[in-house]
């Protein structure tokens, strides 16, 4: 596999944390309650900061050489 097309999977796995993280912060907001609704928020917190960390490192890591 090229590392172009690496990059891409990858940022594309960093944008599925990122939309796992809405759900799941949807979840502890608005459906759970008690020790669920921060065992889910911290989850949804720790997801959304790996994936920014990840698309960080992707976007200014440059361009793949073909």
């Amino acid at each position: 596999m090229s590392p172009s097309l690496m990059k891409m999977w990858v940022s594309l796995a960093s944008m599925g944390f990122m939309f796992l993280a809405i759900l799941l912060i949807y979840l502890s907001r608005f459906k759970l309650g008690g020790v669920f609704k921060f065992i889910t928020a911290l989850v949804a917190y720790i997801l959304m900061i790996v994936s920014g960390i990840i698309i960080f490192l992707v976007v200014f890591s440059g361009p793949t050489p073909e």
